[in-house]
């Protein structure tokens, strides 16, 4: 791993277990915002993730309908590729916008450091989306699958949520809104690109 990488991925998963006392305090600012636009790498990192769950929603669409999977056609691909574009909207698009909230809240100062853990977590929210994915298309009974995919998809909401509420320095409720934010925006995206 090269050295923008691991200290990220360590700070991501220190929080996923909920542990921020070891994580590093925040630096200067420039080394803060250098660090946060180093971490929009991590987009390339989850974009692997995003495609195989993508297309694992289209499996599980045609195996629900019980047909055998077709060729896939122009529209599968404009369908592919109108789904990369939610991709990066939906990440920039948070970026911006939570940019805005938190300078409204009073904490600019804390948002690049914010924006670079978020942006980490992500990485690991993917990896427990593609865990609880690969448990379901395991031979197993279906009430295992939906319950890995319920609490991975519960572990991502409360990582995030902890993480902003450690990075911004905010109360529960307040980082709570925060996150709903971001979910209101990746359904919006998925919506207008769905």
């Amino acid at each position: 791993m090269s050295d923008p990488v691991r200290p990220g991925l360590r700070a991501a998963l220190l929080l996923a277990r909920g542990r921020t006392q070891e994580l590093a305090p925040p630096g200067p600012v420039e080394a803060d915002i250098a660090t946060a636009r180093r971490s929009f790498a991590t987009a390339g990192f989850c974009l692997p993730a995003f495609i195989f769950l993508h297309l694992l929603d289209r499996l599980a669409a045609e195996v629900a309908g019980a047909e055998a999977a077709p060729e896939w056609t122009a529209a599968d691909w404009r369908g592919l590729a109108v789904a990369l574009l939610g991709f990066a909207i939906g990440w920039a698009g948070f970026a911006l916008v939570s940019h805005r909230v938190a300078l409204r809240l009073g904490r600019g100062a804390l948002w690049p450091r914010f924006i670079a853990l978020w942006n980490w977590c992500n990485f690991v929210q993917y990896l427990l989306l593609l865990a609880a994915a690969l448990i379901g298309l395991a031979p197993l009974p279906a009430i295992i699958g939906q319950t890995a995919w319920l609490v991975a998809l519960g572990w991502a909401i409360w990582l995030e949520w902890f993480m902003t509420r450690f990075a911004l320095a905010m109360p529960g409720l307040l980082a709570m809104a925060v996150v709903a934010l971001d979910l209101a925006i990746g359904m919006l995206v998925a919506g207008i690109v769905g």
